[in-house]
């Protein structure tokens, strides 16, 4: 008997504090423009969601409480496009000209490898 498959998770419809639970917070400085400020006080997030290994960053703003919901609100929607079921690839055919060109140069290709061993007629 084969086991169901897993149910897909939806980590990006959790709350805050139980998302907030299942990732680890990283605080570090943001670069860039901004002056002393931005470059001297580390108000940057970086969120890691453990369970997917999602990295989501918020650095625009000076505040870190700004930026923690920032960096919330972007792994929410990384882990929503995650949670997309992905298309189907349509199959396709080349198209005549495509064949035409490819089949004319292995012509040409093989026309030179024949001149090169001398056995042409």
């Amino acid at each position: 008997m084969d086991p169901a498959p897993p149910a897909p998770t939806r980590f990006h419809l959790l709350d805050d504090e139980a998302l907030l639970a299942q990732c680890e917070i990283q605080v570090h400085r943001a670069g860039g423009p901004g002056g002393q400020h931005r470059n001297k006080v580390e108000t940057a997030i970086r969120l890691v969601h453990g369970p997917s290994g999602v990295v989501a960053e918020g650095k625009d703003q000076r505040s870190r409480t700004q930026n923690l919901a920032a960096a919330l609100g972007r792994l929410r929607a990384k882990l929503a496009v995650l949670e997309r079921p992905r298309k189907k690839r349509k199959a396709t055919r080349p198209t005549r000209g495509a064949k035409e060109r490819r089949l004319g140069e292995k012509r040409i290709h093989s026309q030179r490898k024949a001149s090169r061993r001398g056995d042409h007629e």
